[in-house]
């Protein structure tokens, strides 16, 4: 089991499922903070230290948006500054990097690389239509992780991940036995289901077995549904889920007291989960 894994089982086993998405947008922060520091990275990146303090103990990762970022060397500079910020007062949760790119053989200079090398993140998560040779370099790095796309959750993923093949699978099944049973060699791979599809969220599962963790997002703004995604994501030992939360936690409020009202609304998602597997599971 490698170093992604180990983070993820040790937060599982303290009763954590809940991802923290950051992805802060300036036109959202609370005036608080844009009337001290205007509408600045420096406001960007003061919102989510203060968000990450208030939700550390529900936390099982947190997963930044690049898009968010990526608009300026500023902004850039705020990422590489939350995630550095996350590492000091929480290096047991593992930051996420949702860059949903790729690199090309051992390109440097893409989207994984920059997560990894430019931003110090602790996974990031990936295209799969590059192959699996595109990712090597970074499959191989084993303190790393990989989370692969494999059924998001909007509306229009039915386009071309249910496409039926020849043998009668739909193509994200084909996906998901492919990361599964060919990719993850070294124990340091994850998927990504939405919430928005619980039937084919338990399908995938089925797919992929008990240890490969799923990350789900898709909860509460998009419409999923919380009890039927935990029902259909988590493994024969009422763990391998990490829910994602990012609008409904993150912008709780936009008064001062925003980053209490975060912290509250991920320990209440938290344990909502938490009920969840009880009912489900014989022990």
């Amino acid at each position: 089991m490698q170093e992604f894994y180990k983070q993820l089982e040790a937060l599982w086993d303290d009763g954590r499922f809940t991802c923290v998405g950051l992805d802060t947008s300036l036109n959202k922060i609370p005036p608080c903070l844009i009337n001290e520091h205007g509408a600045t990275s420096m406001a960007v990146l003061q919102f989510n230290k203060a968000i990450i303090d208030a939700t550390i103990d529900s936390a099982c990762a947190f997963k930044p948006n690049l898009k968010r970022y990526e608009h300026s060397e500023t902004l850039e500079l705020a990422l590489k500054q939350t995630i550095q910020y996350i590492k000091i007062v929480a290096p047991h949760i593992p930051v996420i990097l949702d860059s949903k790119s790729g690199d090309i053989g051992s390109s440097n200079d893409g989207a994984v690389a920059a997560a990894f090398n430019r931003f110090g993140a602790d996974a990031a998560t990936i295209n799969p239509l590059f192959g699996k040779e595109a990712y090597e370099p970074f499959l191989n790095q084993t303190d790393k992780g990989i989370v692969v796309l494999v059924k998001t959750s909007n509306e229009g993923s039915k386009e071309f991940q249910d496409l039926v093949l020849e043998d009668g699978r739909l193509f994200y099944q084909y996906v998901a036995y492919r990361i599964a049973h060919h990719w993850n060699d070294n124990k340091n791979i994850a998927v990504v289901v939405g919430a928005t599809y619980p039937e084919e969220l338990a399908k995938v599962r089925e797919i992929i077995g008990d240890d490969m963790p799923i990350l789900i997002p898709g909860i509460g703004a998009q419409g999923g549904d919380l009890v039927a995604a935990v029902r259909a994501g988590i493994n024969s030992r009422g763990t391998g889920i990490v829910i994602n939360s990012a609008r409904d936690i993150i912008y709780a409020s936009d008064g001062a007291d925003f980053a209490k009202d975060a912290g509250r609304a991920a320990k209440k998602l938290n344990d909502q989960i938490k009920a969840i597997i009880a009912s489900l599971l014989p022990f």
